[in-house]
């Protein structure tokens, strides 16, 4: 929420998550919420931005009921929703996250990756095919094109090793896992928590 997003929408200050659209049947369309309004709380707590937003729904298990506040052609509403489970998480739970394109989601990282078919070779990275805007991984500075090399100091060749390492390092009670990651500026480390992961 910019000042100017603030402003054209009648709002006393640039706080909240503008709904840009909201999916189809899913728990905040059934609730009547809809496009240009703005989540301002949940259960009374106020929202700074989409970002956050996305970090407090992300620590609720689905079927949980929270009161949203919400500012709705200039006036302020509470809508009670039903938290329902992403798509992404539903369908990387029906087929342990494998898509017929041979990309894979992590959901609670906001990454998709596939295998790195340039190198024509095994072990050569995990390319990042797609990156949610409110995810983790977002936060951390990884883009669509980057090559993942290696997890927590393993070299990964197609995303199961990725994930692999992510359950490892919880079961091991890690709080964050380093990412060998090679881009256009070169290769760096990037060390992502594993709170929500």
């Amino acid at each position: 929420m910019t000042p100017e997003l603030a402003e054209s929408l009648g709002l006393k200050k640039a706080s909240g998550a503008l709904v840009s659209e909201p999916q189809l049947n899913s728990p905040a369309a059934k609730a009547s919420i809809v496009s240009g309004d703005v989540i301002t709380s949940v259960d009374g707590n106020p929202v700074a931005d989409a970002r956050e937003l996305a970090r407090r729904i992300g620590t609720l298990a689905p079927g949980t009921t929270v009161k949203l506040g919400l500012i709705h052609l200039g006036e302020e509403k509470t809508a009670s929703i039903t938290l329902g489970t992403l798509p992404a998480e539903r369908q990387a739970a029906n087929q342990q996250t494998e898509h017929p394109s041979g990309d894979s989601e992590i959901p609670k990282l906001g990454l998709t990756l596939s295998v790195d078919n340039h190198s024509g070779e095994q072990g050569n990275g995990v390319v990042v095919t797609a990156v949610d805007p409110n995810g983790i991984a977002a936060d951390h500075g990884f883009q669509v094109g980057d090559v993942i090399l290696d997890v927590g100091g393993k070299v990964v060749s197609k995303p199961a090793d990725v994930t692999k390492q992510l359950a490892d390092a919880r079961k091991e009670g890690k709080h964050a896992l380093l990412f060998r990651v090679k881009s256009g500026e070169g290769t760096r480390f990037v060390a992502l928590p594993l709170g929500s992961a």
